[in-house]
């Protein structure tokens, strides 16, 4: 049996989640008051396709806790939102023909999109905790 201190490699990919998981808890126990970040623009924390959806850091900020709490809870089974549900219903058609292609490769392809995304969400989480606490007046 393996110990709960096992070292993770820089490219492991429960490192990155890990290191999500941390960067949104450090967000949750910053921003003590997240009406604060209502009608701040979001553009310095998102920059993907979601930032239309996060209108400002307030939505980025849920946003971002529904995220890790999907992580967390492997919430993907229910989703809650009709539209969400519709948009992973029309990526999974357009991912069908590659289905055929080699497994090996798609997981590859998928693997370094899900690296990429958990880095950037995790650089959102930090950006936006950052910029809390440039509103409320704290240095870091």
């Amino acid at each position: 049996m393996q110990s709960a201190d096992v070292k993770l490699s820089r490219s492991s990919l429960l490192l990155s989640l890990n290191r999500y998981n941390a960067a949104v808890h450090n967000m949750e126990q910053t921003v003590l008051i997240p009406s604060l970040l209502r009608e701040v623009p979001s553009d310095d924390v998102l920059e993907l396709d979601a930032a239309e959806d996060a209108k400002d850091l307030y939505d980025c900020y849920l946003m971002l806790k529904t995220i890790r709490n999907t992580v967390d809870y492997s919430d993907l089974i229910n989703p809650h939102d009709d539209t969400k549900v519709k948009r992973q219903a029309g990526l999974h058609k357009s991912l069908e023909p590659q289905m055929e292609v080699d497994p090996e490769a798609l997981f590859q392809f998928h693997l370094r999109g899900l690296f990429s995304i958990m880095s950037h969400l995790t650089k959102s989480s930090q950006t936006l905790t950052a910029k809390y606490m440039e509103i409320i007046g704290i240095s870091n």
